[in-house]
């Protein structure tokens, strides 16, 4: 049994076309586990019901495909991140916590502040995105799609979905970790 795990995760938060401006909420948490082989053991996939804004925007919807049956009867933040913790054993295992961008980590304690939680294995995170693009010489940031495309990997499922961009994220950590020094 491993002792060492990535957890490479994505979000997806409420979102409007305008410009006025309104408290985000996470409304999905999709992650997947890797082991310390790199391979993918398992996924997690839970929808978040938002507190502030509890109705999903048409523009929401148009970005991401969820809609508001998907959130109606779904846990608040503060359930699903309980949900979320059983599911990666960070009590039992050494754990790399992974995004793209660091939107996902601010979001994960921006609703931490709103449901007065503490989630102390934010320290252990890393921006896979930040790594990457300096791996590739890059000045600006890459997209997800475009890291796929230039290790020659293909984006598979929705975009905008955070079950789908984390799968996507794994497949591509698996493939550059080793050469990006990771592990």
């Amino acid at each position: 049994m491993s002792d060492r795990q990535f957890i490479v995760y994505d979000l997806e938060a409420t979102c409007w076309r305008s410009r006025r401006p309104r408290t985000v909420e996470i409304i999905e948490i999709g992650a997947v586990k890797l082991n310390e082989h790199l391979e993918i053991v398992d996924d997690f996939c839970q929808f978040v019901r938002p507190k502030l804004h509890p109705e999903i925007s048409p523009f929401c919807t148009k970005l991401t495909s969820i809609v508001q049956e998907d959130i109606e009867d779904a846990p608040l933040f503060d359930e699903a991140i309980e949900m979320f913790e059983d599911w990666t054993g960070f009590e039992d295992k050494r754990s790399m916590l992974m995004s793209w961008g660091e939107f996902d980590r601010r979001q994960f304690a921006n609703d931490a502040r709103l449901h007065r939680m503490d989630l102390p294995w934010l320290k252990y995170w890393a921006c896979l995105q930040r790594h990457y693009s300096r791996w590739k010489g890059s000045k600006n940031q890459i997209g997800l799609k475009n890291a796929l495309d230039m290790e020659g990997l293909s984006f598979d499922g929705t975009q905008h979905r955070a079950i789908e961009d984390a799968r996507n994220m794994a497949k591509l950590f698996a493939k550059v970790a080793k050469p990006l020094s990771i592990v």
